[in-house]
């Protein structure tokens, strides 16, 4: 494990120089981790999160699998956080290969004249108004020949749905104008839709579901990376 402070000179690694480096927003649990993981087969993975423990976890199963992590123990909601993450990067690596973004809030589902304050303003933070930020700053380490992946889940006009659709379905809106902006020049931005999984989100939208007949999200990840990679 290595993490972002103090940096060390990146020509004295070979290895750091010459791997791609994965940026995983929202890495310490869930699809996040499972791609996380999965993507240390092939790069050296950034793993971003604000769950310490999480990304600590990740880092013991990167390690078993021969792979290397840097840990960002970070919120993305900070712009000044993510301004140091990406300035970072760019004096150790200079670019990143793939920015994988899976970090999400899931409000709890309720009535659209129940809707929590505070669940609210922590949707709007983490699935909207942090992507101000983390598109100019991470968009420019991508350059013109990188990959950048974001996860859809549309439940926007459900029944109780209304923090999580909304915010999610702006999300994804921005997301598609800079993909159909960048779509002749690069980079390569995409938007997946994952089959339904079992995470703990998951289970508290839909607590009587049958867990056994949904995916493992390492199972999912591994699906996405067939297309991705």
């Amino acid at each position: 494990m290595s993490r972002l402070t103090p940096l060390p000179d990146a020509a004295k690694n070979p290895r750091m120089t010459q791997t791609p480096i994965a940026l995983v927003t929202g890495a310490s649990r869930g699809l996040g981790f499972a791609l996380a993981e999965l993507l240390s087969d092939t790069h050296h993975v950034v793993a971003v999160a604000r769950t310490v423990g999480g990304l600590e976890d990740l880092d013991d199963r990167i390690k078993e699998r021969g792979g290397q992590a840097t840990l960002a123990p970070m919120d993305i909601c900070v712009p000044e956080a993510m301004s140091q993450l990406c300035r970072s990067i760019y004096d150790r690596w200079g670019s990143v290969a793939l920015w994988v973004h899976t970090a999400v809030h899931a409000a709890p589902l309720t009535p659209a004249t129940h809707l929590d304050a505070k669940d609210w303003s922590k949707s709007v933070a983490i699935n909207v108004t942090a992507m101000g930020h983390l598109l100019p700053y991470i968009g420019p380490l991508i350059g013109l020949n990188g990959k950048a992946v974001f996860f859809d889940d549309p439940r926007q006009g459900q029944r109780f749905f209304g923090h999580y659709g909304a915010t999610k379905a702006a999300q994804i809106s921005l997301v598609r104008s800079w993909a159909a902006e960048t779509a002749k020049t690069g980079p390569d931005v995409r938007i997946l839709t994952p089959s339904p999984m079992a995470t703990a989100t998951r289970a508290r939208f839909f607590p009587g579901e049958d867990r056994d007949a949904l995916l493992s999200p390492h199972d999912a990840a591994a699906q996405l990376l067939v297309d991705l990679l």
